[in-house]
């Protein structure tokens, strides 16, 4: 990559116009099953893609969702809705059809576009009014068929671009409000310090509803790379797709390293790798090692970060080994402050709030002033960046080389397998049932998830055989309990309300790993 440029947003389309000069748009850009796109026709079948969208809904800003698989439409859908100036609504596959529901409604889609399983499996009600499905082949065939091709966006940078929905640690998912800069500045730090190139091949492995699985696409495209996206049944599958397309660049998330670490690699698997990425959790020592034993080749960036603010921090591969529990240092455009509970700058090795600044800062939730508020406040007065910043209720220290360290976290989210999982959501999902009166749902410390989903409830004991199949029905496989405790009586704290801390030290203590 060039030298990093000053941070001057642009609209997110032109991301797919950032392949290079002359020569390189012959290059591939994306690998699909039957076919492989170069930085041309990925240009051209996003400005098709662009018009026929435009063509289909005309309200500018209006949010168009996609809830399909891996493929030419999910890779396409941010440039092209970007582009039309629409606001796109990835809808994460391994949702289900409640999930789907409540994003729907909640985002206010005026179209939904997904595979005609996930389309099937929705009931009445569960469109809004003014949303049309389409089914994704009708979909890409229309777009290709019309032959409208957009040209690039004059959108102001500072539009919204995306709502990408997560869930915190309470209520159900949060649709995070990303403008066309936050997405542009986003896939330019990340090419940059990862010293991406055109000839790097990215497997897409992680979920494109996700801030981090993105980024994969639009960091690998501005440097002029290709893509290669991966749905996969086994991590065997991973290490087959490394050696078959000559991967150089592989991201993921602590339980899917473990995984990976499980299984043979074969020399022509390793032999083109040339950086592995982790996010959405921290690496072990043992892990960091494992990796460096398997990988001694490829550079390893661990990498902090979160949607409402992309990606905070990142640490040097060369200070891996050495300091493989460091957080890092703030990426590009990241403003990273570790403010102290009197609100001033910690002193290095104290402890205090990590607070994000800068134009990686997202817009907020979307139609929720009062969680905006909590987490979306102006930046402290040391901030050189100022405006409003994300404080992220995580505990860091910075120590005196500038690194930062994790020391814990304040809310009650559940992290399992790289997923942000509400507890609230569980225990809506068991109340439900009508199979129990009371539901708490925790996380556990796991070796290879981070955290398994505990639910404990009370209720009559009958419906212990049925509930776990009612919530296979009604959750997606990521938010299914490990164990449910059934109880006769749920601890009470002095305002009567459930000790969700006394029952959480018991799990800990029960299931220490």
């Amino acid at each position: 990559m060039p030298p990093l440029p000053e941070a001057t947003p642009r609209p997110l389309d032109h991301l797919a116009e950032l392949a290079g000069p002359a020569g390189r748009g012959e290059r591939p850009a994306l690998v699909l099953r039957g076919a492989t796109l170069n930085h041309n026709a990925l240009r051209q079948r996003v400005a098709a893609l662009a018009g026929w969208l435009a063509g289909r809904v005309p309200e500018k800003g209006a949010r168009v969702a996609s809830w399909a698989a891996k493929g030419e439409l999910t890779c396409l859908m941010p440039l092209a809705a970007a582009r039309a100036g629409l606001v796109h609504v990835p809808i994460n596959p391994l949702l289900k059809r409640a999930q789907a529901a409540h994003i729907l409604a909640d985002s206010g889609a005026r179209a939904l576009i997904g595979t005609g399983s996930r389309l099937s499996s929705l009931e009445a009600g569960d469109l809004p009014a003014a949303c049309e499905a389409i089914a994704e082949g009708e979909a890409l065939a229309a777009a290709w068929a019309a032959g409208r091709e957009l040209g690039p966006s004059a959108a102001d940078p500072s539009e919204l671009a995306a709502i990408l929905y997560t869930s915190g640690s309470t209520g159900r998912p949060k649709g995070v409000m990303l403008s066309h800069a936050n997405m542009w500045l986003g896939a330019l730090s990340v090419a940059h310090y990862l010293g991406m190139a055109e000839d790097d091949v990215t497997l897409a492995v992680l979920p494109l509803s996700f801030d981090y699985g993105q980024n994969q696409l639009f960091s690998t495209w501005l440097a002029g790379g290709s893509v290669v996206p991966l749905d996969f049944l086994f991590p065997k599958d991973v290490t087959k797709a490394c050696a078959t397309h000559g991967v150089t660049t592989l991201a993921a998330v602590p339980p899917l390293w473990v995984q990976l670490t499980e299984v043979e690699w074969p020399a022509e698997a390793r032999a083109s790798l040339r950086r592995l990425t982790n996010s959405g959790g921290a690496l072990t020592v043992d892990l960091v090692r494992s990796l460096r034993g398997i990988f001694p080749e490829a550079r390893l960036f661990p990498m902090y970060g979160l949607t409402e603010a992309f990606r905070s921090t990142y640490l040097d591969p060369a200070l891996v080994d050495s300091h493989p529990t460091s957080m890092g240092k703030a990426i590009p455009f990241a403003e990273i402050l570790v403010i102290g509970d009197a609100g001033e700058v910690a002193a290095d090795g104290e402890e205090g709030e990590l607070v994000h600044c800068g134009p990686l800062v997202a817009q907020g939730y979307w139609q929720d002033p009062e969680r905006t508020a909590e987490r979306f406040k102006p930046a402290p007065a040391a901030s050189t960046y100022g405006g409003m910043a994300v404080w992220s209720g995580d505990r860091v220290r910075r120590e005196a080389d500038g690194l930062l360290y994790f020391a814990g976290r304040r809310d009650a989210m559940i992290k399992s397998a790289g997923n942000r999982i509400s507890p609230q959501e569980i225990e809506e999902a068991a109340l439900a049932t009508g199979l129990v009166a009371e539901a708490v749902a925790l996380g556990v410390a796991h070796p290879r998830l981070g955290q398994a989903v505990h639910l404990v409830v009370r209720g009559d004991e009958a419906g212990r055989g049925e509930l776990p199949g009612r919530l296979q029905r009604d959750l997606p496989n990521f938010m299914q309990p490990q164990h449910i405790h059934w109880r006769a009586a749920m601890p009470l704290n002095p305002n009567g309300k459930i000790d969700r801390t006394a029952l959480q030290a018991e799990l800990n203590e029960e299931f220490r790993p």
